[in-house]
């Protein structure tokens, strides 16, 4: 079996696969300092949860944008698991190839969904992440992640509301029934969602039209469903698609591995 993490800015989760199959999945909050062991129970307790021993654990891997938690995180995992982590980093064999400016730049968890979006959907392909900021990434039909846009992430904008704005107070983030709003709350409601499904469609259809090309349209990331839900120009929503990037990670990087002691032989 195979542990999956993504350790982003705001959530880690995580998910456990047996073969081909997602078994379960967790979410957990980043911003809370942990221990190696707390990790570790945590760990734990997932597997326990999903009825699973830590013996029938095979490998680990990760993709993660938060360096200065992995020190206890990686130890976690060395000490329960007795395991040692695969990273999603420079070195590790994708299946994609980036073509940006500095590609050592670009964040495991694009790099991650990159992979997630075009074996899974094929390519010419935009993958749209909305996380604590919204990627919007573009990797054609031969696999090459060539561009990128980053934005302000829902939740993020609704925290600068409320807490940049003295009078404005903190909302729940959801599409209220009318663009027509009455009062405060819903009339922050309305700016934020209606604006954010306004910028989404905007650069969907800037891409589009710069390129010149057609494109299948993939929506991950916990919020991402309520944009998903008001916009035809979004034509897929995976919620698990960053563990499936994950996962086609690890498998070529497992037969690369296997290729290379085979020829050491």
């Amino acid at each position: 079996m195979l542990i999956v993490v993504d350790i982003g800015n705001t959530n880690i989760t995580l998910g456990i696969y047996h073969q081909d199959t997602l078994l379960k999945s967790y979410r957990l909050t980043t911003k809370m300092k942990r221990t190696s062991d707390e990790f570790g129970f945590m760990l734990m307790n997932f597997l326990q949860n999903s009825q699973v021993q830590p013996e029938q654990i095979e490998d680990v891997i990760i993709a993660s944008v938060v360096p200065k938690i992995m020190h206890s995180f990686n130890n976690g995992i060395r000490k329960y698991l007795n395991k040692e982590p695969i990273l999603v980093g420079p070195g590790i064999k994708t299946g994609i190839s980036i073509q940006t400016e500095n590609p050592k730049a670009v964040g495991a968890d694009r790099i991650v969904d990159a992979v997630g979006a075009y074996y899974e959907y094929g390519g010419p392909v935009l993958v749209v992440d909305f996380g604590t900021a919204t990627t919007y990434d573009y990797i054609d039909e031969q696999g090459r992640f060539e561009f990128g846009v980053i934005s302000l992430g829902i939740e993020s904008s609704a925290q600068a509301m409320w807490t940049q704005a003295a009078q404005l107070p903190e909302i729940e983030i959801r599409k209220p029934k009318s663009i027509l709003a009455k009062n405060t709350i819903t009339s922050m409601q309305a700016g934020l969602i209606y604006g954010y499904i306004g910028q989404c469609e905007y650069i969907i259809n800037k891409f589009k039209e710069v390129l010149q090309k057609d494109m299948k349209v993939v929506a991950t990331g916990g919020l991402g469903t309520i944009i998903y839900k008001n916009t035809d120009l979004i034509d897929v929503y995976d919620k698990d698609l960053t563990f499936k990037g994950l996962k086609y990670i690890y498998d070529r990087h497992k037969q690369y591995e296997a290729q290379k002691e085979k020829r050491t032989l």
